[in-house]
């Protein structure tokens, strides 16, 4: 049957349904509903239920019917027996189908097989739905349908409503990781007078009242580190960001990330705290610390591998940290990359490079120090080596998770080094240094660390998937045409 005949007959169906009893979307579930999980979890024999769900199996025998229903917890078996529940109950059923949505009440019975089920006293009919749910969802070849319309992926995919528990339990053994360790989780701006904190191009938009452009924020760090000058000194914030930049399985316009500041610390007490967090989120949502990442087993046991990037990047392209960026792209070239590349700053530089040495990285955990300072605008400088910052990026399965600092708190430097990034920006991407910011900076921000972490990318390793896009529930999308 074509799909505009199913609907046809759905359609025709409700209207049976709303002659014999009215508007059946007004229809409330029977008082003393219980979840279906909760139901099963407290069955008693000959005990009474409540409970509501769609319809996922029907089966008719005669003067009986048996439908499986299903909620977010659970799923159970219904038994509609004509005797028992009177006609007009029964005869509902003969417009109901898989997908509608139910509300019973009845006793809990086992049958000779053993099967929990629910002797219906009594049903309502409190949602019809009007297209049907694909029967075969993993033989769908267009996976982009999968997320333009995640409400049937959800449906008809169990294994995708485990990947959003695994997200939801990710963070939360992060907060309760990092309330435990007495930080303070606070909420920050999402709209930003000047784009900072971050690289990246930011999404613009105009408040009228004000009559004044904002920007979507790129990252919290700014007003976080405002905060620790506030004298709140363990503070984090789990925030969407947004980058108006490509797409990729690692990409996703708007995501989520971690950010964490700790007073009177540094990049060396983030690594620790790391490793903390990493490790106790895992055994919270996998009870293990070893688990398998697209066919790789993957080992978080500590202490986790240091590897220097200075040293890497000196050993494969002959980079030194004093290089200016036209000596690092020619470097680069010589070496047999960005061929045909012109003029670069140096951030795209650093970018460049970054992306070489990802594919180079291990499976199991992996700091890596040694970043240039020009490369760190917000990071503190190493005192016997100025040309080095006190950063690491954390690497899992060859790909960036974490990104730390010893931030940068004097203010003069602070102004020199935000002069210098601009100045290397193309013209299309210049933008105003944050006054205010380097204002907070003159009243005195204690030495601190800081670290941001990927929630998303965090989540495709614990979930084992392999793109960004099957970790967000509903990730941004070309128009359909």
């Amino acid at each position: 049957m074509e799909l505009d005949d199913i609907i046809a007959q759905r359609r025709e169906k409700l209207g049976n349904l709303s002659q014999k009893s009215g508007n059946l979307f007004y229809n409330r579930p029977f008082e003393g509903r219980v979840d279906i999980g909760e139901a099963l979890r407290n069955f008693q024999e000959g005990g009474k239920v409540s409970v509501s769900g769609r319809i996922i199996a029907k089966r008719a025998h005669g003067k009986v019917f048996f439908l499986d229903l299903r909620d977010s917890t659970g799923k159970i078996q219904l038994y509609v027996k004509l005797d028992i529940i009177g006609k007009e109950r029964f005869d509902i059923l003969q417009d109901v189908d898989i997908a509608d949505i139910l509300s019973v009440k009845g006793e809990l019975f086992k049958t000779h097989a053993g099967e929990p089920t629910v002797k219906a006293e009594d049903l309502l009919v409190i949602a019809k739905a009007l297209r049907p749910l694909p029967e075969k969802w993993h033989g769908l070849k267009d996976v982009e349908i999968r997320y333009r319309q995640r409400y049937l992926d959800l449906n008809a995919n169990e294994e995708v409503k485990k990947v959003f528990l695994t997200r939801s339990r990710t963070i939360k053994a992060v907060r309760d990781f990092l309330d435990a360790k007495g930080f303070l989780e606070v909420e920050t701006p999402m709209m930003h007078p000047i784009p900072g904190g971050a690289a990246g191009r930011p999404f613009k938009t105009h408040h009228n009242e004000y009559n004044t452009d904002l920007y979507l924020r790129i990252a919290p760090e700014l007003y976080l580190k405002k905060l620790l000058v506030g004298g709140l000194d363990k503070v984090y914030e789990i925030n969407r960001s947004f980058r108006n930049e490509g797409v990729s399985t690692r990409h996703n316009p708007e995501f989520t990330m971690l950010e964490v500041y700790a007073a009177f610390a540094d990049y060396e007490d983030m690594m620790r705290l790391s490793e903390e967090m990493i490790t106790y989120a895992a055994k919270e949502v996998l009870g293990a610390l070893s688990f398998t990442y697209q066919d790789k087993t993957i080992d978080l046991s500590t202490p986790w591998q240091r590897r220097s990037f200075g040293g890497m990047v000196k050993e494969k392209f002959g980079i030194e940290p004093r290089d200016e960026p036209e000596i690092m792209l020619k470097k680069l070239q010589g070496a047999g990359f960005a061929q045909g590349a012109g003029k670069l700053t140096r951030s795209q530089v650093a970018k460049l490079i970054e992306d070489i040495l990802e594919q180079q990285m291990n499976v199991n955990p992996a700091f890596v120090t040694d970043y240039f300072t020009n490369m760190s605008p917000l990071a503190k400088s190493r005192k016997e080596d100025p040309l080095i910052s006190e950063r690491f990026e954390l690497y899992v399965a060859g790909m960036e998770i974490g990104n730390a600092y010893s931030e940068l708190n004097d203010p003069i430097e602070q102004k020199r080094r935000l002069e210098e990034e601009i100045k290397d920006l193309p013209s299309d991407e210049k933008k105003s240094i944050d006054e205010d910011f380097l204002l907070a900076l003159e009243h005195g921000m204690p030495p601190a660390g800081g670290l941001g972490i990927g929630i998303d990318r965090l989540v495709m390793l614990f979930a084992n998937q392999p793109s960004i896009r099957d970790v967000i529930l509903f990730p941004l999308l070309r128009p359909e045409k």
